[in-house]
């Protein structure tokens, strides 16, 4: 993937990174025509077809393409990680949607999913479809009619991950994107949601536009969905918890205990109102199976208010996850997707030294995280910790990130063996 606008930290840039796929996003030098389908780079004009190649860890972009290999941990490469596992504390997680992208992570070492990102099931197959219903329902009757029927498509994807797992922990995040997000843009989609739904093209079009928000990444997201449509939360839930019944019923020497994060939470009462449904719901699934499965319930420490008034999130939280991306976000007052426009001016000016997108500012968002800890954990010990934004494949981080007492790091699946690394450097400079 290559784009002009953004950076190395942009949304495009980390969810490619999660996806395994080269990324170079913000190449400014590329004059583009959009319109006939070219662009000029390097006074050469590059047509819809020619081919490229791109290194994601240099920026550079080659003309035509050059052969590659997949990475495998074999020879003193699996020495090296062997001596890691050895020496570390931390355990290392891995941010992975799919089943491939969780064996892929396992085979480079990670011990568990630190982050499930649900919304990017929505967008499989007719998900989609069912979910913009629910968008454009105006009933919570109609909403549940819509999510009923992503519910078992859901529940699939989950006993997948579980199985690629094998009893690892799996921490699975409940929806968090603006609902603008999962609209139809082209004209074609638009029609065929108006005639499912009964409306005509007008009315959808409205309802549309009724979502746009000038700020969405912090406008209605997060818990705040589940807030306004609780229904999405119970969705989610039955679907979590089936697929755990269902796993750990064909396996019961795996230990099965799924991890619901609730994200995007700033007060208490905001996590205990969206806990209730969780709690139900899940309750009445467990006994209704007559299962023994034990879950867990916490929350994405990624709003400053949030590390704050920690010491009151903790009374209803079983783990803390530090969304450090939005984190920097929100602490720094700038967003990541237009950082990458005024950053380097910062840098040659000497204000900051690296992209705090890229590198954990320990004096800033650092200080929120250590006082989040210093404060959650003497109300509830048994709260364990973790990072699953960027920063947690980044050494310098993870290095903080064991300083602090964080019980693990989740990063992308290919970026696992640098955080075992990291992990391990970090433990042995500890001991010094």
């Amino acid at each position: 993937i290559l784009t002009v606008r953004g950076g190395m930290t942009s949304h495009a840039a980390v969810v490619a990174r999660g996806m395994g796929t080269c990324c170079v996003s913000g190449c400014g030098d590329i004059t583009m025509d959009e319109a006939n389908k070219k662009f000029t780079l390097g006074g050469k004009e590059f047509h819809e077809g020619d081919a490229i190649s791109l290194d994601g860890s240099t920026g550079a972009i080659y003309d035509g393409i050059i052969p590659t290999v997949d990475a495998t941990i074999a020879g003193e490469f699996g020495r090296i990680m062997g001596w890691a596992d050895k020496y570390r504390t931390m355990k290392v997680r891995t941010n992975a949607d799919t089943p491939a992208d969780a064996k892929k992570a396992r085979e480079l070492g990670a011990e568990g999913i630190g982050l499930c990102r649900t919304e990017h099931m929505f967008f499989e197959g007719n998900r989609i479809d069912a979910f913009r219903e629910m968008i454009c329902s105006e009933t919570v009757e109609e909403r549940e009619a819509a999510l009923a029927k992503i519910l078992p498509e859901q529940q699939g994807d989950f006993e997948k991950l579980y199985e690629a797992l094998e009893g690892n922990p799996v921490t699975i995040r409940f929806l968090d994107p603006p609902l603008h997000e999962f609209v139809p843009t082209e004209e074609e989609d638009i029609k065929k949601l108006a005639d499912a739904q009964g409306k005509t093209v007008d009315q959808i079009k409205a309802i549309i536009d009724s979502l746009h928000e000038f700020n969405p990444m912090m406008g209605h997201r997060g818990c705040r969905l589940a807030v306004t449509y609780p229904e999405i939360a119970k969705m989610q839930t039955s679907a979590v918890i089936r697929a755990a019944i269902n796993v750990k019923k064909a396996h019961p020497d795996w230990n099965v205990k799924p991890e619901i994060m609730i994200p995007l939470v700033g007060d208490i009462k905001e996590l205990k109102y969206v806990k209730k449904f969780v709690v139900e719901t899940a309750d009445a699934e467990i006994a209704a199976a007559g299962s023994d499965l034990e879950y867990e319930v916490g929350t994405m420490i990624e709003i400053p208010r949030a590390a704050l008034t920690a010491d009151e999130i903790a009374k209803e939280a079983d783990f803390f996850c530090f969304g450090t991306n939005d984190l920097t976000q929100m602490t720094f007052g700038f967003s990541r997707d237009d950082a990458g426009k005024f950053l380097n001016a910062y840098y040659d000016a000497k204000i900051y030294e690296n992209d705090p997108f890229a590198k954990l500012d320990q004096n800033g968002v650092g200080k929120l995280m250590e006082m989040a800890l210093d404060l959650g954990k003497p109300v509830n010990p048994k709260l364990h910790c973790g990072i699953c934004g960027e920063h947690g494949g980044d050494p310098t981080s993870v290095e903080f990130c064991n300083k602090i007492g964080l019980d693990y790091v989740s990063c992308s699946p290919f970026r696992v063996p640098i955080a075992r690394l990291a992990a391990a450097q970090a433990a042995i400079a500890q001991k010094k």
